[in-house]
């Protein structure tokens, strides 16, 4: 298999493992990342004061500022979270708090990758049609602003922080503002950047971005329609 060339990326790995930390810089950079290392939730703020990456691995926990603690503070960054904890109700308190997605330790370094090129792959993709799109990489719809660079969509001043998986659902109906999309072209169109998604999930990710967007404006923009999928009303 070709491995990719992303020179332009840069990973910073925060994990207090050295183990685990130089595993993955081997890895990553065997793939063409940049990698950036930090060793505690102090250090890495000391790190992104000076350096900016474009994706995050982040440990829970950590000595100090737990991973937890520190995720808040990484407001615009794609993060991925690697932590042992499997318990589904921390795992989705984190998606909401801003993690772009959350892998389980130990974890297969194949899937770990390939979840960091869709994540960044997704973040970067330009917007297609249906959608009124800036040179800052954002689908406009009524009041509502999806940033697509940094998977947050925005009404006025509130904003809401989407996993890679509701980032690509709420582009696709974006750009098909007010047309209904069937349930299997959704799942067929957002595939190759969400390979986890699937039918029966499909449903739990749609209900999850329902809400998301509803707390910004008290609006459901995202209405199911019986025997076909799903419509964005702005």
């Amino acid at each position: 298999m070709a491995v990719e060339k992303n020179e332009n990326y840069t990973v910073m790995v925060i994990d207090d493992d050295v183990t685990i930390g130089n595993m993955l810089e081997e890895a990553l950079t065997k793939a063409g990342y940049n990698v950036m290392r930090a060793y505690s939730g102090t250090e890495a703020l000391m790190v992104l004061e000076k350096n900016r990456p474009d994706l995050v691995l982040l440990d829970l926990m950590l000595p100090g500022l737990s991973g937890e603690e520190l995720l808040p503070k990484l407001s615009g960054l794609l993060t991925i979270i690697m932590s042992a904890k499997t318990d589904i109700d921390n795992k989705v308190k984190l998606l909401y708090d801003g993690a772009s997605d959350y892998v389980t330790k130990p974890f297969v370094i194949s899937e770990l990758m390939a979840r960091i090129s869709a994540l960044l792959r997704l973040s970067k993709s330009s917007a297609g049609k249906g959608g009124c799109v800036s040179d800052d990489e954002s689908i406009s719809a009524g009041d509502m602003v999806f940033k697509t660079s940094i998977l947050t969509v925005s009404v006025n001043d509130r904003e809401a922080v989407l996993t890679r998986t509701e980032a690509a659902v709420l582009k696709l109906l974006m750009q098909n503002e007010g047309r209904p999309i069937g349930k299997s072209t959704i799942l067929d169109r957002i595939g190759l950047d969400t390979p986890d998604c699937t039918e029966r999930s499909l449903k739990q990710h749609v209900s999850n971005l329902r809400k998301k967007l509803e707390i910004l404006d008290g609006k459901d923009h995202i209405e199911a329609i019986y025997g076909i999928g799903f419509k964005f009303n702005a």
